[in-house]
């Protein structure tokens, strides 16, 4: 049945998508390594000739390959042609060009989770915090920076005040990365909603970078209490909260009327014993699974299928329209 894709089924090339008949010896494609995406070299083209093909129709997208394809599954590798009603390993394809991150854990790591899950803004390709303190606008902008290696500064702006009715100046941190955007709402769940985040638990892998997270939601969302060394932290969210006073062992009651809660928590915390170091991954997850909804038999005209498949190092494996696809064996 042949191996390969159609000379017009594209790829995903470093640089951008191209058809399989552009692709040429040397030439670079993106594939999956476990959860990252990563670049791999064609070192050979092969071109054969079938009398059918597949057309495999998953979530938002039809690929068109060789019955004989490999394609990812969770199980392992599958036959386009056995691919119904199973999942194909996949990542969005128009995100494979930007730019990644190198996260580096430590006190500024948390710091930014915590301030940001207090007092951030997480849009679908920017980050940004908007407050009247400048010290804590600078602060903000150093961990960042140090976090990410992202570029952040300060921008004077204007903003509403509810309480007294008019626009007060106020500073505004920004930065552009939908990579930096999409690790976060993995931290907190997915969702990063202040009133919907599940707690950050990749703050707990130590000490110095939980202080930081509880240093960055107090500037934020909080303040120090002037009368005993303790702090106060205040959320609508509950779940959040509840989970935050387990793990410094820290009664918790919140209200029932609906409104923002307050958490106390002591600055003798660690005494407790209750804090438990806990390993998640700070770099972000890439790959997903697609449904396959269809797999569809094309049978050649007059003229047969020119397939064209490719030998690969340092990996075996390439993106078809974000979905993983093996060399033949």
């Amino acid at each position: 049945m042949g191996y390969g894709l159609p000379s017009n089924q594209t790829v995903n090339a470093v640089g951008g998508r191209q058809r399989a008949r552009d692709i040429r010896v040397g030439s670079r494609l993106w594939t999956l390594d476990g959860e990252r995406t990563v670049q791999t070299t064609v070192t050979e083209v092969e071109v054969v000739k079938a009398r059918e093909v597949v057309d495999v129709v998953a979530d938002g997208v039809t690929l068109t390959v060789a019955a004989d394809q490999m394609l990812g599954a969770p199980d392992g590798w599958v036959h386009a042609r056995d691919a119904a009603d199973t999942v194909l390993a996949w990542t969005p394809a128009r995100k494979l060009c930007r730019a990644r991150l190198t996260i580096r854990p430590g006190y500024e790591f948390g710091y930014l989770i915590g301030a940001t899950c207090s007092d951030g803004t997480v849009g679908v390709n920017y980050v940004s915090l908007v407050v009247n303190d400048e010290r804590f606008a600078q602060r903000y902008a150093r961990c960042l920076t140090v976090a990410t290696g992202l570029s952040a500064g300060l921008e004077p702006v204007t903003r509403p005040s509810g309480y007294l009715r008019r626009q007060v100046p106020g500073y505004r941190v920004r930065v552009v990365s939908s990579y930096l955007a999409d690790v976060l709402r993995q931290y907190v769940g997915g969702d990063a909603h202040h009133l919907r985040q599940g707690f950050p638990r990749v703050v707990l892998r130590d000490p110095e970078t939980f202080q930081g997270f509880l240093d960055g939601y107090t500037d934020g969302d909080g303040y120090l209490i002037k009368t005993w060394p303790g702090r106060v932290l205040v959320s609508a969210n509950v779940p959040f909260l509840t989970e935050l006073a387990r793990i410094v062992g820290a009664r918790f009651t919140p209200r029932a009327d609906g409104r923002a809660s307050r958490l106390i928590i002591t600055d003798r915390w660690p005494s407790r014993g209750t804090f438990r170091p806990e390993q998640h991954p700070i770099q972000l997850r890439e790959s997903g699974w697609s449904q396959v909804h269809a797999v569809r038999r094309r049978e050649a005209g007059d003229k047969p299928f020119t397939l064209y498949g490719f030998r690969l190092a340092p990996y075996p494996s390439f993106l078809v329209n974000g979905h993983l696809a093996r060399q033949q064996w």
